[in-house]
């Protein structure tokens, strides 16, 4: 098995901490810049990271990436098995991609400090937004680790790089970050350029 990366992304972060979590070991090709592998570009017709291969099976979309790798591999599991909770997890994922991934991409994107500022502003309300929900359980929504928190980890990781500060409003999010930034997983997830956002 082979995932293309790219060592800054948090589409590629969120599938690399899944591995983490679930101490798969494969090959981790690392893109970085327009340039991309040739392989890559003969497999994903979207040029896009990240892209797993698992001999003849190409997934180039991280959430189907991540679902894929947790019933491959399903210790631990990381999604649950009722299947009614199993769609409030898949909503979950569904609302911090379009309320957060969405903002966070146009914000690495901006061109002008007014339109960063707006984006930052929408991304915090958002996160604190949702607030009360960590301060319900130990993981967003649950008492076990889940891909819901592996996507929520890498945006809330990048916050100080984004110049955000939750302030007084987000001691439960502050204590949920706290808690998954120190698991041996996430510590493990993270490539160099990602460990000096967080400096």
């Amino acid at each position: 098995m082979t995932l293309y990366s790219s060592p800054t992304c948090f589409f590629s972060h969120r599938t690399r901490l899944v591995l983490s979590e679930k101490n798969i070991n494969m090959d981790i090709v690392s893109v970085q810049g327009p340039d991309l592998p040739e392989d890559l570009l003969d497999l994903n017709p979207y040029h896009t990271v990240p892209t797993l291969v698992d001999r003849d099976l190409v997934l180039y979309d991280s959430r189907v990436i991540i679902e894929y790798l947790d019933e491959r591999f399903p210790h631990p599991p990381l999604m649950p098995v009722d299947p009614v909770t199993r769609a409030q997890f898949r909503l979950a994922l569904y609302r911090i991609e379009r309320d957060w991934y969405g903002v966070a991409d146009e914000l690495e994107q901006a061109e002008d400090s007014k339109q960063a500022t707006r984006l930052k502003k929408m991304l915090k309300e958002s996160i604190l937004a949702s607030a009360d929900v960590f301060a319900v359980k130990r993981f967003f929504l649950s008492d076990e680790f889940s891909l819901v928190d592996c996507s929520l980890a890498p945006i809330l990781w990048r916050l100080r790089s984004y110049g955000i500060e939750l302030g007084a409003g987000g001691t439960a999010v502050q204590k949920y970050m706290d808690d998954v930034f120190s698991r041996h997983s996430f510590q493990e997830s993270l490539t160099e350029l990602e460990h000096e956002m967080n400096q």
